[in-house]
């Protein structure tokens, strides 16, 4: 386990995604997936309450889930409230934030999220207005920390600083788009993640898929609702990145996709990468990286 920045909960080091749950993974498939998660010791899962066809499909697959294992105590649970493309929950009102936050408590069925996001920055709302009304969830105890994800480092700066001027809860995590090929995260907020000490929990930190090695110059086409995302990497230069992964999965023995997420746990501030699978066999190929320590000179192969 590690140690989620200043929350004070401890967190296995990979986050199971809940993305995929009631999308490309029905929910036979899905808990599956969740127990042989939690059989190898994870405790970690982060979805929202707009994944993905159905609003609040998700995370309502995964309370039914922790309700039937009766695992919801050893469970570090995260959603978010504010994204999605349903104009009714894609902002960060007060009465949004208040309702749809109980909603998730009830598709949940718990009495607590551990971790609650700003999925998107809302700029029609004034910012204090946000603030307050996450601080107002921490105080009445439906929510134990805050997080931000999707916010430009101006509004990140913003939001932190008034949060602080004000008393208020503080964003204490940041999840960032941010993985080997997609590295803006380096120079736009990383910065801010070291200044204000906030942990760094990285989605996307397979790049849809490309990191896992399944997109080859030349290879056959990919059946995958991101198959052309993740096959884009390859015109950017991607065929060096599998190349060093290659070389570092064959010396340690394990897959391309563990040594992908291997690397971003060397990454400054990152505790766990955010990583999603379909299937009990596509999380064979993941967890590995909850146990691999990469050398120094391993990381710098793959960084460049």
């Amino acid at each position: 386990m590690v140690s989620l920045g200043r929350t004070g909960l401890d967190v296995f080091p990979l986050c199971l995604g809940g993305n995929v749950f009631g999308w490309t993974a029905d929910e036979p498939q899905s808990r599956a997936v969740l127990d042989a998660y939690a059989e190898a010791g994870g405790n970690f899962i982060d979805t929202a309450n707009s994944y993905l066809i159905e609003h609040g499909r998700s995370e309502t697959i995964l309370g039914r889930w922790m309700h039937d294992r009766g695992n919801r105590d050893q469970i570090v649970l995260a959603t978010k409230v504010g994204g999605g493309r349903d104009p009714r929950f894609r902002n960060l009102r007060p009465e949004t934030i208040e309702s749809e936050a109980h909603a998730s408590l009830e598709r949940l069925q718990t009495d607590r999220i551990d971790l609650y996001y700003a999925h998107h920055d809302d700029r029609e709302t004034p910012l204090e207005e946000s603030l307050r009304a996450f601080d107002a969830l921490v105080r009445e105890g439906a929510v134990r920390h805050i997080a931000a994800s999707n916010y430009s480092p101006e509004r990140l700066t913003a939001a932190l600083s008034l949060q602080r001027e004000l008393g208020l809860a503080e964003f204490t995590v940041l999840q960032p788009h941010y993985n080997l090929v997609e590295r803006d995260f380096e120079h736009t907020l990383a910065p801010i993640a070291d200044a204000w000490d906030l942990a760094v929990l990285p989605y996307y930190a397979l790049a849809s898929g490309f990191l896992t090695g399944k997109y080859r110059p030349g290879g056959a086409p990919v059946e995958s609702a991101r198959a052309k995302v993740a096959g884009g990497y390859l015109a950017k230069g991607g065929a060096a990145t599998l190349e060093a992964l290659d070389q570092v999965a064959a010396v340690r023995q394990t897959t391309v996709a563990a040594v992908a997420l291997a690397w971003l746990r060397t990454r400054p501030h990152v505790a766990a990468p955010i990583a999603s699978a379909r299937t009990t066999q596509q999380l064979d190929q993941i967890l590995p990286a909850a146990k691999l320590d990469l050398t120094p000179a391993e990381a710098g192969l793959l960084s460049g």
